[in-house]
């Protein structure tokens, strides 16, 4: 378990985007060379001997999350990313916003029944996003691991979404009451 202080590198920032929304940004923690080196060991760390195989981060900043971790975890990284962006035949699943829906993406054969998969962003808010790449995980008949994330905003309780889908490991550097 890592003693990194990583909450000092997400500062709040009040009425944004708008009147009475605190906003968590991590972009200073991706900035430090150090503090980022930090998130992804912790993270990598977590979930390292879980036999992991592949990786998957819903765009975009999964990206930034994912693939270094997957890289530390010796694993394949897999885009799950907004209809249209990827090239060959995909399988999707929507999910509810606040207001309205969205969808993501992942190629078909992206994933095998032999997958072990972790599912890595960098936020986990109502937890919406993450499960709609969970339930695409499982479409492919891989096997979901877990859940990592740099951070969690607890008081939204994402892990009430993300139960739904099993008893996963969910793991997060900063939980954001």
């Amino acid at each position: 378990m890592s003693t990194f202080d990583f909450d000092a590198y997400i500062p709040s920032i009040p009425d944004y985007p708008e009147p009475g929304v605190i906003f968590r940004d991590i972009t200073p923690l991706f900035a430090d060379a150090a503090a980022l080196k930090a998130a992804i060991d912790a993270i990598a760390d977590h979930f390292r001997g879980e036999g992991i195989t592949k990786v998957v981060g819903p765009e975009a900043r999964g990206f930034m999350v994912g693939v270094p971790v997957a890289i530390a975890l010796g694993a394949g990284f897999v885009p799950a990313r907004k209809p249209g962006k990827l090239p060959r035949a995909t399988i999707s699943e929507s999910y509810e916003l606040e207001y309205g829906t969205d969808t993501i993406e992942v190629h078909e054969d992206a994933l095998t029944p032999d997958d072990k998969v972790l599912l890595v962003d960098d936020l986990i808010a109502t937890g919406g996003t993450i499960a709609a790449a969970a339930k695409l995980v499982e479409k492919t008949g891989a096997t979901v691991a877990g859940f990592g994330c740099i951070l969690e905003l607890a008081f939204l309780n994402p892990r009430a979404e993300l139960a739904k889908l099993g008893d996963h490991d969910v793991f997060s550097l900063v939980q954001s009451n």
